[in-house]
């Protein structure tokens, strides 16, 4: 990957990364402070693919799809919980 592509995706998602952090932090509602976190882990998974185009390692692969993960049973929890009170059953 070129250094100046690069260089303007980790600068365009680190601004991403900052407005989210604030649309996490001012939100009014929890549906909308949800939303923003998953969004927030969306925007930290494509930092992490940039990165292993860049480095050329598996390892940040590994690490994407393991905060994808946690991130989507994370969500779900949180939406459940807020629903129905509880988490499981």
């Amino acid at each position: 990957m070129h250094d100046a592509v690069f260089n303007l995706a980790v600068a365009w998602l680190a601004v991403l990364m900052g407005v989210l952090i604030l649309a996490v932090l001012r939100a009014a509602t929890w549906p909308v402070r949800l939303l923003a976190l998953d969004t927030l882990t969306l925007v930290l998974i494509a930092l992490l693919l940039v990165f292993a185009a860049q480095r050329q390692s598996a390892a940040y692969l590994d690490a994407a799809l393991a905060l994808g993960l946690l991130g989507f049973t994370g969500t779900v929890a949180a939406a459940r919980y807020r629903a129905t009170g509880r988490v499981l059953w």
